[in-house]
């Protein structure tokens, strides 16, 4: 065990009040495709830029090339809690965690059994009618062909939130909150580029902010400890 993983040990072992934060990276371990990174859904060819794909006006304009793009790239079938999934949620079971943030819409972080999980961009296992707001079962969605349709004859749609369209407010205040009251903050698997969920960093204010991330991140020299390695062994560790 290297120094750094060793001081967030000495954190972890001595807090009862931690929150953490993370994106993309923490599911890449489990197979879930990140956004930004080379092999990144972001860089893959596609005949729309996934960033047009996933915005509210495109969905709307054109929800048959969303939905085959929805099918193709964001549902993947399989995959399961990773190393720091697990070890999430069993500091959770230890009182030690109080929240998990997450900028994923995998699930993955339920799926592992932490329970006070906060999801800033939704979940791709949930649906609703995007004309009456009846809730669907994800399957409605995510398999089968064409567009699906709600009883109403609306679109149903994911409930994820997708370019163009605010966070929720409730969850982003619930996440200021457990951010500002945290003892130690742990934020991983982040470049901390995206907007506004990076910003949730800054309600911090305590000294024990650990950046855990395989790259550099705008956050490494305000952090209190920078470990630069894969999400899953750190938490392996700790």
């Amino acid at each position: 065990m290297n120094e750094q993983i060793a001081k967030l040990k000495d954190w972890v072992s001595g807090s009862d009040n931690i929150v953490f934060f993370g994106g993309a990276g923490v599911s890449t371990e489990s197979g879930i495709p990140d956004f930004r990174s080379v092999d990144g859904l972001y860089n893959q060819k596609w005949k729309y830029p996934p960033e047009t794909i996933l915005s509210h006006s495109f969905f709307e304009r054109n929800p048959e090339e969303y939905y085959r793009f929805h099918r193709e790239k964001l549902v993947i079938e399989g995959v399961k809690p990773n190393r720091a999934h697990l070890r999430l949620a069993e500091l959770e079971r230890e009182g030690k965690l109080r929240a998990v943030v997450t900028q994923n819409i995998d699930g993955l972080h339920q799926a592992a059994g932490s329970k006070n999980v906060l999801e800033l961009h939704g979940s791709i296992l949930r649906a609703f009618c995007s004309r009456c707001r009846k809730p669907y079962p994800a399957d409605a969605m995510n398999h089968g062909t064409g567009v699906p349709r709600c009883s109403c004859g609306g679109v149903i749609r994911p409930d994820i939130v997708l370019y163009e369209e605010p966070l929720d407010e409730d969850v982003m205040m619930r996440a200021i909150r457990a951010i500002r009251a945290a003892d130690v903050l742990i934020v991983g698997g982040t470049s901390l580029s995206v907007y506004p969920a990076a910003g949730l960093i800054n309600y911090y204010r305590g000294s024990k902010l650990a950046l855990v991330n395989r790259g550099v991140t705008p956050y490494d020299d305000y952090a209190d400890l920078v470990i630069h390695e894969k999400i899953g062994e750190v938490f392996s560790q700790i």
